[in-house]
């Protein structure tokens, strides 16, 4: 049995902010109204510090040109660096796996950010994604291995067989993660040394195809 919380508010503009609060993933109602409580509550530099802040999440923010990573710059810190590997590039559904990965300190590739994995149910096809962006770079011949790092779902599974399809044509290894990370399970919530054993000991995924 469902059990709906109905909010009765002294003021139209904590009303709005609640329902603004509210609208973002995993925060209800009640939790919402705690953090409006929490903002009225803070000095006014503390609230147009966050304001300012929340504002350049939408005007300095950008996706990188090369990996579709989120950066502050048209390429981003880790497709600039001269020392990462850009002949290794490591496949993820977003910007939450690279840092996953980065805070192994054990993958020194570069990166390639789909947005998101195939889902009929959810409308995202795969022209939704990122994919052409990741077969346009292999025709650079700078390439030698992709490294599939997605969820162990049946979209991750589903997202990782389409992308084998679209690069069989090219002479590139691909792998994809060990399965130190259980099926069902989502890269951003797995332990950093689990994660970074799965990188490191990455197995051929057509290997995995014919299990």
């Amino acid at each position: 049995m469902f059990t709906f919380v109905i909010l009765e508010f002294s003021s139209k503009i904590i009303e709005q902010a609640v329902d603004a609060f509210a609208q973002l993933p995993g925060v209800g109602k009640k939790t919402a109204l705690r953090f409006v409580l929490h903002v009225i509550k803070q000095d006014k530099i503390q609230s147009e510090n966050l304001s300012r802040l929340v504002m350049q999440l939408k005007t300095d923010l950008r996706f990188c040109e090369r990996c579709h990573n989120i950066s502050e710059q048209t390429i981003c810190e880790i497709c600039s660096n001269p020392s990462r590997d850009e002949s290794l590039v490591c496949v993820v559904q977003d910007y939450r796996d690279v840092m996953a990965i980065e805070n192994t300190g054990l993958y020194k590739g570069h990166y390639h950010v789909l947005g998101g994995l195939i889902s009929p149910l959810e409308g995202i096809t795969p022209s939704n994604l990122n994919i052409d962006g990741l077969v346009n770079k292999l025709q650079s011949n700078r390439v030698n291995e992709i490294i599939l790092a997605l969820n162990a779902t049946m979209e991750g599974e589903t997202t990782s067989f389409y992308i084998f399809r679209k690069i069989a044509p090219y002479n590139i290894k691909l792998s994809a993660i060990a399965r130190g990370i259980a099926v069902g399970d989502e890269l951003e919530y797995a332990d950093e040394i689990t994660l970074g054993r799965s990188i490191t000991n990455r197995v051929p995924f057509d290997s995995q195809i014919k299990k």
